[in-house]
């Protein structure tokens, strides 16, 4: 039978209207969503990462140190791994995405491990490489996921007490938007960016520098994975010819002309093992950062290379007659402007959201 994404303790009278397209509305296929504690009401998750300027340069003492300070206190992250991406301006990019239960535990570790004095007293003109730190502090409200199967957690899927019975609120459009129990109440309007927030045009002769981005209101972010590790040979074949190119070129329209569609920053990145560098499981993802929910939907609904990503899929599962055994999640949260952190030390200005801090 199927269930609400929204757990019953989060729902409440809806005073903006769902998106589904009726009542008794049957999805296609399953999907699932995380069930958290009934007492949580904050997670968060930090990127914490290191920019050089080849992949030949990362000579793994970025990681060493973060994997120090990441493993070394009863405050540990729930849950992190690790994941690279070189950008369009040809620099490598290795961070850890990691995961707390709470804002308590996540400044708990910040203190105990050591990380917040030592990132404090990081001086951008000593550093041998950029540095940068995002941190999202979503309320349970503010986040939702989805996955096709149930049995591999991902991201935040590793702080779930369990996982929902097969959900309604999918395969339609609007159905992201209809899982965020926020969306019962608000429409989530944010702030449409300007051509202002995207000045990525590295200016000569600019010394490292350390530079904080406030927040934005209603911040939309999306996680996106896909996992193949596990298919059969024929099913590998089919994705990595078919779905895999159309994927990245979606992917690589968000970081080169997000601007058009309110896409702050993308990377695609790989899941790796940090020593080799290498992807150590056939694992990849999206991190997308949108100026609201409206504009994620938008590209969804209407871009063609988001067209090519959704049809695409449909042929690839009705090629195998729906048998698919790819696994794929997402996870989206909108965001208020004090739960979000970004600085950037000694990086160049396309990464992250430093391109939307004006030039001087």
């Amino acid at each position: 039978m199927l269930e609400s994404s929204i757990p019953g303790h989060l729902r409440c009278t809806r005073t903006q209207a769902a998106r589904l397209p009726n009542p008794d509305f049957q999805p296609p296929y399953p999907s699932y969503s995380v069930r958290f504690p009934k007492d949580t009401s904050q997670l968060v998750v930090a990127i914490i990462g290191a920019q050089y300027k080849t992949v030949a340069d990362a000579d793994g003492a970025a990681t060493s140190t973060l994997s120090s300070f990441l493993t070394s206190s009863t405050h540990a992250p729930s849950f992190f791994e690790w994941a690279s991406v070189t950008d369009n301006r040809d620099h490598y990019n290795i961070s850890a995405l990691a995961y707390w239960p709470s804002k308590t535990a996540y400044e708990t570790w910040t203190e105990k491990s050591g990380f917040q004095a030592w990132w404090q007293a990081l001086k951008p003109e000593e550093c041998q490489h950029g540095w940068f730190l995002e941190i999202f502090f979503p309320t349970v409200h503010r986040l939702e996921t989805l996955f096709n199967t149930k049995d591999t957690p991902e991201g935040y899927a590793h702080m779930k007490v369990a996982m929902s019975n097969e959900i309604q609120e999918h395969a339609y459009w609007g159905s992201m938007r209809d899982r965020l129990p926020v969306s019962q109440t608000d429409a989530l309007v944010g702030t449409p960016a300007t051509s202002q927030d995207f000045n990525t045009v590295q200016l000569a002769g600019t010394s490292p520098r350390r530079i904080k981005v406030a927040g934005k209101k209603n911040l939309a972010v999306i996680r996106s994975g896909q996992d193949w590790l596990d298919t059969t040979p024929v099913e590998r074949e089919l994705y990595l010819e078919t779905m895999h190119p159309v994927l990245i070129e979606g992917m690589n329209f968000l970081r080169d002309h997000g601007d058009e569609v309110g896409c702050y920053s993308c990377r695609f990145m790989e899941v790796i093992n940090p020593e080799t560098k290498a992807a150590d499981r056939d694992r990849t993802f999206g991190l997308a950062y949108f100026d609201n929910l409206a504009s994620l939907e938008h590209w969804c609904k209407e871009h063609p290379t988001h067209l090519a990503i959704f049809g695409g899929f449909h042929q690839y599962a009705k090629k195998l007659g729906h048998n698919v055994t790819l696994r794929v999640f997402h996870e989206v949260l909108v965001l208020e402007p004090e739960q979000q952190f970004f600085e950037y030390i000694a990086c160049h200005d396309g990464t992250g959201m430093s391109g939307t801090v004006s030039r001087s």
